[in-house]
């Protein structure tokens, strides 16, 4: 005779209800009375069978259980945890007036504890994109400057950002040794990004940029730092 504790475990609540009454209108001994509905259930594979399909099942829905306790406390343990130091950022701009023309340059860098670096100055003759690389270049230098740990950096020039990224042979030829500078100083910066994000998520690098080089008024008569050249 099977072990009435492992009968009561594989039975499933209609089965127990059933084969309480069985016992109650025949008078045999609840044990038997459940055996006896469990090996009706079980039909022609058999009790040990079915058995084996309860615990299996038993098995599976304990163990689903515990993931779940476990995924919860992780998730409370996560809420609960204090939050750490917030992470590096910057974004930075350029522009030139006209194209080319003046370069001015802005860049943000936000560190802990409330740090915030701001760059805004004029950056000689050029284009826009010697204007946005120029303007990179500061923001990885103020993040040297400052130890940031894997900082994250954003512009809205997507031939900036694509000609850091790209491979040797994939850069533009104009823009090299730009290229080179920030390179050289993002190999100082381990796990640092540098992502394009649209202009209207730049403001604050914008404004900087277009401080330092204000529009061209008729009472204004200045000439470029550089000539550029034919």
């Amino acid at each position: 005779m099977i072990d009435h504790a492992v009968l009561l475990a594989a039975a499933f609540k209609g089965e127990l209800a059933a084969s309480r009454k069985l016992a109650a209108r025949t008078g045999m001994p609840e044990a038997e009375a459940l055996h006896a509905t469990l090996t009706l259930q079980a039909g022609a594979a058999g009790l040990a069978q079915l058995l084996a399909e309860r615990a299996a099942l038993r098995l599976r829905s304990e163990q689903g259980a515990s993931a779940r306790r476990a995924q919860a406390a992780a998730s409370l343990a996560r809420r609960s945890a204090p939050s750490g130091a917030p992470a590096w950022r910057a974004w930075f701009d350029g522009s030139a007036r006209p194209n080319p023309g003046r370069c001015g340059i802005g860049a943000v860098l936000i560190g802990p504890d409330g740090l915030r670096v701001e760059v805004s100055r004029t950056a000689g003759y050029g284009n826009s994109s010697e204007a946005e690389y120029q303007a990179l270049i500061a923001a990885l230098e103020a993040a040297v400057a400052h130890g940031a740990e894997a900082p994250s950096f954003h512009g809205d020039s997507q031939v900036v950002v694509d000609d850091v990224n790209a491979p040797d042979s994939a850069s533009a030829a104009a823009l090299r040794p730009y290229r080179e500078r920030a390179r050289a100083l993002l190999a100082q910066l381990p796990g640092a990004t540098l992502r394009w994000i649209p202009r209207h998520k730049n403001t604050a690098a914008d404004a900087l940029s277009q401080r330092a080089v204000p529009p061209i008024t008729e009472d204004t008569h200045e000439r470029p730092e550089e000539s550029p050249e034919p």
